[in-house]
């Protein structure tokens, strides 16, 4: 498989394929509730997400990708917990989540409701980890107001999802794609086996894909179709420049072995995304799909220790 061809599978495999959506009703979807449902804040104050907040210790922001609630990191919370308070993000209308009343500007209002409340709860430098679409929301917290988070653990996902085919294409470019694929998805609810298709290329374990499925199918059309576009148009490569926390970039490769990728080359396109980062480190799992935390647990969880224990000595 060419270059291009092994950077549409990559793109497609971080954001769902507009395809995957039509108009059957969701109603026979079977949706586990997810543990993040519960606000320990007021939800006035941040109307496109709910938070759920567990442990002791340094603050830690939990974001999850797209159509996920904050359960994808109930793993993760178990691990932290006794040192850290987590902060488990679930952003509304995905997951079965309710949807939020207006998705104009979703992401950016998202990013600037998550700036508002590290604000308002005092939380001093917190951590920041997020997957796919939530580490985009991570950078873009970084980029925005560069003093107010501490070091960032970005969960395969790249600052500019569009360009991962062509290096050159810039956001305005991107848009009528990106239009096209927002009014696709936002005609209808995904398809149970089609999701079920794409849960099972990001992801290893049966149970997990089951439960991945039935987050995607539950996740509302119109929240989805927005976040995909916005991803699409915003082009953080710039910016990152401006990020003065050390930053962990955790990347996936071989969901992409059968299409001729290799470590090496899918390292390349995170070196090349990430080249204006000043204090970063990109480092690849050898076995899991998109969703590290779950296929690479412990790998995950060795990468992001290490990383979180430097920054920690780096403070004293």
């Amino acid at each position: 498989m060419n270059l291009t061809a092994l950077l549409r599978t990559f793109c497609a495999a971080l954001l769902t394929s507009a395809t995957l959506f039509t108009t059957a009703p969701v109603a026979s979807a079977s949706v586990p509730t997810p543990t993040s449902l519960v606000a320990d804040s007021p939800a006035a104050a941040h109307p496109h997400f709910t938070v759920r907040v567990v442990g002791k210790g340094q603050p830690m922001l939990l974001i999850p990708g797209l159509t996920c609630p904050g359960a994808v990191w109930d793993e993760t919370v178990a691990h932290y917990q006794k040192q850290y308070q987590c902060h488990i993000i679930s952003i509304n209308g995905f997951g079965g989540t309710p949807a939020p009343a207006s998705t104009g500007n979703l992401l950016q209002n998202v990013r600037d409701q998550l700036l508002t409340y590290v604000k308002t709860q005092h939380l001093h430098k917190p951590v920041v980890v997020g997957h796919s679409l939530g580490g985009f929301l991570a950078l873009w917290m970084s980029t925005t107001q560069p003093d107010a988070v501490g070091p960032l653990v970005i969960v395969d996902s790249l600052p500019f999802l569009s360009a991962v085919q062509n290096p050159m294409l810039t956001a305005d470019a991107a848009k009528p794609m990106a239009e096209g694929v927002r009014q696709q998805v936002g005609r209808g609810h995904m398809d149970a086996a089609t999701a079920r298709q794409m849960s099972a290329s990001l992801m290893t374990d049966t149970a997990r894909i089951r439960q991945a499925t039935a987050w995607s199918v539950a996740s509302d059309p119109a929240t989805v179709g927005q976040a995909m576009y916005d991803m699409y148009t915003t082009d953080l490569r710039p910016d990152v420049a401006r990020i003065q926390q050390p930053v962990l970039v955790l990347g996936a490769w071989a969901a992409y072995k059968a299409y001729g990728s290799t470590k090496e080359s899918t390292r390349a396109i995170f070196e090349q995304q990430y080249a204006k980062l000043p204090q970063h480190r990109i480092e690849m799992s050898e076995a899991g799909k998109h969703f590290l935390m779950w296929d690479d647990t412990q790998w995950f969880l060795a990468q992001s220790d290490a990383f979180l224990k430097q920054y920690a000595v780096a403070k004293k």
